[in-house]
């Protein structure tokens, strides 16, 4: 493969999966995803791109069509820059969340990703129990999870935020950046190597899109000011874009996010919060839920001021979140058997009227 392949994220795991390309294909990155349509890059060049619809049929689930940093399998057609998708490479890693509306579907945000830019602003969107969520979603995507504190120019209490983020996020490197200032955002570049493809995950007006122009060296994507009146940002990134930088590495931006819902990531809540799962160890009965049950050793630590009350809520909030899921997840699991089986018995017995005939 080319060096513009390598630099793309192109590696053996991809590679070991096509060992035979079937006629007419080549392997293409989306670097930009639409609702209906694509922009790829193959080793000629970019191109629109489809979905085929025997794509559509075959694929289970809306999460595996393709999304931005997909690899896959394009059909040119000849003499144009368009072509068709025909198959979605297997991930190497995925961020997802849970779709917003009312249906309890997975949405993909981004696949193949190294690092995970979790970005928060150092103010009115400042928010503890955001990043908690943040965090469980980057461990869940296997990807790795970085803390990035922006517009530390407008934080007056800089050491303590840090401080308080560092209680919660473990081990993951923290930096604060001021997203206007280059050399401020430098210390980033540390993570893009060739080949590395990182995103930036945050809700609206943390300076996301504003970061990556930084790093680019240039107004890629378009910005705002905050809300002066309710410190909400405006969406200013509609859809999700893989840009190459010229010195290496891949950046994909994502549209901003007023709320995270959680999808899957039962275990990843208990690395975020393992120091409320090593206390509860310690609780007298093995099902405590650390509300009013005797000897809960949660508790405790609360009453003593060893663990922030706010903590212990944003992890009950969170297996509640969790547990609605699974129920959500099992009646629909059991719905569509359901209806599998009704079809199945209604060509049965079609089936035997023409055999009585």
């Amino acid at each position: 493969m080319s060096d513009f392949f390598l630099q793309l994220g192109w590696n053996a795991f991809f590679a070991a999966q096509i060992r035979e390309l079937p006629p007419g294909t080549l392997p293409a990155r989306v670097l930009v995803q639409r609702r209906t349509n694509f922009l790829v890059a193959a080793h000629d060049g970019e191109y629109r791109a489809t979905v085929t619809g025997r794509l559509r049929f075959l694929s289970g689930a809306q999460a595996d069509l393709p999304v931005v940093g997909d690899w896959v399998l394009l059909r040119p057609i000849p003499g144009e820059r368009t072509g068709s998708i025909t198959a979605v490479l297997q991930r190497k890693t995925a961020v997802s969340r849970r779709a917003p509306g009312r249906e309890d579907v997975e949405q993909v945000m981004a696949a193949n990703i190294d690092v995970l830019f979790l970005v928060t602003g150092l103010d009115e969107n400042y928010n503890l129990r955001r990043i908690e969520r943040y965090l469980a979603t980057a461990i869940r995507s296997s990807a790795q999870p970085v803390i990035v504190l922006n517009k530390v120019d407008l934080c007056s209490f800089v050491e303590e935020a840090i401080a308080e983020v560092r209680a919660v996020v473990g081990t993951a490197p923290i930096h604060t950046t001021n997203a206007l200032s280059r050399e401020s955002v430098g210390q980033l570049r540390a993570y893009l190597a060739p080949g590395v493809t990182a995103a930036f995950l945050g809700s609206s007006g943390v300076g996301k899109s504003t970061l990556i122009n930084s790093l680019l060296g240039h107004e890629k994507f378009k910005t705002a000011e905050v809300r002066e009146d309710s410190g909400r940002g405006r969406h200013t990134t509609s859809h999700r874009e893989l840009v190459v930088l010229s010195s290496g590495g891949n950046l994909i931006d994502t549209p901003g996010m007023r709320e995270l819902q959680l999808w899957g990531v039962d275990e990843e809540v208990s690395e975020v919060f393992d120091d409320i799962e090593e206390l509860a160890q310690q609780c007298r009965f093995r099902d405590c839920r650390h509300d009013q049950e005797p000897g809960c050793a949660v508790r405790t630590s609360v009453e003593e001021g060893k663990l922030d009350p706010a903590r212990l809520e944003s992890y009950a909030r969170l297996l509640r979140e969790l547990d609605y899921h699974r129920r959500s997840t099992d009646i629909r699991a059991r719905l569509t058997q359901k209806g599998k089986e009704k079809r199945m018995m209604r060509q049965y017995n079609r089936t035997i009227k023409r055999k009585r005939r």
